[in-house]
């Protein structure tokens, strides 16, 4: 289904409804259909379809307080929806909890990175899943897979696997974070405002990343207010309006007003959104 079809392509959508996608099938890595969440009197998601699909970059995009967070989180099992159904490659799953989400491939890099600055890069990449050779750390293979996992992601500003993160710019931070993600066998990656506060040349090094990300055949989604980082790595963008999915589509058939426009008022009525009528 083409944004054009779900949202109109005459005059706005109103901003109180939302769309429906088709079912779900293995074509899609990840998919949801009809997820809610509320908390008390307030309701942040309502009946959210969104498709993430393997070896492709997705922008999430909405103002603040449209739901992003509660909607990745959601995915992350942090929160757990009140209505509507997860899919993974086409097949129901339950995602109660971050235990469940790494089970199926799913790691979330926050903004906040949750990265500990005492530790090196090896101890952070490892935190919590540390190898162990009998009682004690396995330190030689715990940094060969750390520097394989960087090397692949053509991660090579680092001095040393073994330098503190607190010695390491917020890009190199980033990478960090970004590669200890990856290396658990993960199939989706979730980056939330990965280049908030990085400067340019920083912004490019994560930006670059997220791109070999998708070469790789991972599945990423981007939440981000930077309209130009979307368009620079997205193939898709969805976008949410107080807590409504109000438009899907390829990259292509929103140019950046269109984007403003759902993500301020829930509808669009640019000739770009118009352009994908008829397309599947």
């Amino acid at each position: 289904m083409s944004m054009a079809q779900s949202v109109g392509a005459s005059a706005p959508r109103p901003a109180a409804s939302g769309f429906r996608l088709g079912e779900p099938n293995e074509a899609m890595l990840l998919s949801l259909r009809g997820v809610s969440k509320h908390f008390g009197a307030v309701q942040a998601l309502y009946d959210v379809d969104l498709d993430l699909p393997a070896g492709q970059v997705t922008g999430l995009c909405g103002d603040n307080g449209a739901g992003k967070s509660v909607l990745t989180k959601t995915i992350a099992g942090i929160l757990a929806p009140d209505g509507g159904q997860i899919y993974w490659n086409g097949k129901p799953v339950h995602v109660r909890s971050p235990r469940d989400a790494a089970g199926l491939g799913i790691e979330t890099v926050y903004q906040d990175l949750a990265l500990a600055d005492n530790l090196d890069i090896v101890q952070n990449m490892f935190l919590g899943r540390e190898r162990r050779n009998g009682l004690f750390l396995n330190e030689d293979s715990m940094e060969r897979a750390a520097a394989e996992t960087l090397a692949s992601l053509r991660v090579t500003t680092v001095r040393s696997i073994r330098q503190p993160v607190a010695t390491l710019s917020g890009g190199q931070r980033q990478a960090v974070a970004v590669a200890k993600a990856v290396m658990w066998n993960s199939k989706l990656v979730m980056l939330d405002e990965p280049t908030a506060a990085l400067g340019v040349a920083q912004t490019q090094m994560v930006l670059d990343l997220i791109k070999r990300l998708k070469d790789h055949g991972l599945a990423v989604m981007v939440v981000s207010h930077n309209l130009n980082d979307v368009f620079e790595v997205a193939d898709r963008i969805a976008i949410l309006h107080l807590g409504r999915m109000v438009a899907q589509d390829a990259a292509s058939a929103f140019d950046r007003q269109s984007v403003v426009d759902f993500m301020t008022t829930g509808g669009s009525t640019r000739e770009v959104a118009a352009s994908t009528q008829g397309r599947n």
